[in-house]
């Protein structure tokens, strides 16, 4: 019996790093222009509809809105059957249930994408604060609020730990390449992961004074240390990280490789590094 993935998984999840990227490339220049020239950065829905302004910007929205939903799809698929081989321990578990988490978020970004083609918007509240006001009117809405802002900040903790450990070269094809563009990658995810845990302050903060316009994603990350001292140094430094990620998620497009459709056999980043320390011991 052939326990192989699927062939049509590994294109789908291509297009999913490759949109993904994309949004947080615009989102880190746009955030770098910001910090450059001064004024606010922008989130990612600001900055789709920023983007719907320049010319082939709404057939760019359109195949960010179909990238993204392969990139939903790819989480959700990847954690229902288990590509990466995470198992099903606890430590499994969780990774796969991370992943669907992750699916649903990036689903509810490619809807953003797609009303922005179709010139909805950015005015009012940000998805973030629409949604915790909502969770907040429920019975019990605070716990749950503060309770996904401990879960927020676990996600970055696990981005910063993925970065600066470099987990991610276990699941990266060895190349020449992928080597220069390793010290992006790494910048990158630590960044994400910085932004990220400062997304789960503010939805526990949220939770605390039941106030949803405390709650927050991108853009008031940007902003928030935009206004701290140094800001527009510290705006850059976090836009060229964004930038770093975006960098990582195109090197996710090109080079990641599928356990279960690839094989444990494939040449990873992390298995170059373990046979060189083997040759230096030897």
């Amino acid at each position: 019996m052939d326990n192989r993935a699927p062939a049509w998984v590994v294109p789908v999840m291509r297009a999913g790093y490759t949109a993904r990227g994309t949004i947080y490339a615009i989102v880190g220049v746009l955030a770098l222009l910001a910090a450059w020239h001064g004024g606010q950065a922008e989130g990612t829905t600001d900055s789709m509809a920023q983007l719907r302004k320049h010319p082939l910007g709404v057939p760019a929205l359109w195949l960010i809105a179909v990238g993204l939903v392969a990139y939903a799809v790819w989480r959700v698929l990847d954690a229902a059957m288990d590509l990466e081989d995470y198992g099903h321990n606890a430590k499994g578990v969780i990774a796969r249930i991370g992943q669907t988490v992750s699916g649903i978020i990036h689903l509810g970004l490619a809807f953003s994408a797609a009303r922005s083609a179709m010139g909805g918007g950015s005015g009012g509240q940000s998805g973030t604060e629409s949604l915790t006001s909502k969770v907040l009117a429920m019975p019990g809405g605070a716990w749950i609020v503060g309770a996904a802002g401990l879960i927020v900040i676990g996600s970055g903790i696990y981005y910063v730990h993925k970065g600066w450990a470099e987990k991610y070269r276990e699941h990266l094809r060895a190349s020449a390449l992928m080597e220069k563009l390793n010290p992006a990658a790494k910048a990158g995810l630590v960044a994400h992961g910085i932004v990220i845990g400062m997304i789960g302050v503010f939805l526990i903060y949220a939770a605390v004074t039941h106030s949803p316009e405390q709650a927050g994603g991108l853009g008031q990350a940007f902003e928030t240390v935009r206004q701290a001292a140094f800001g527009r140094i510290l705006l850059g430094l976090l836009a060229l990280g964004m930038i770093g990620f975006a960098i990582y998620c195109w090197i996710e497009a090109v080079y990641r490789i599928v356990p279960r459709r690839d094989g444990n056999d494939v040449k990873t980043l992390a298995r170059k590094a373990e046979g060189k320390a083997r040759q230096a011991m030897a």
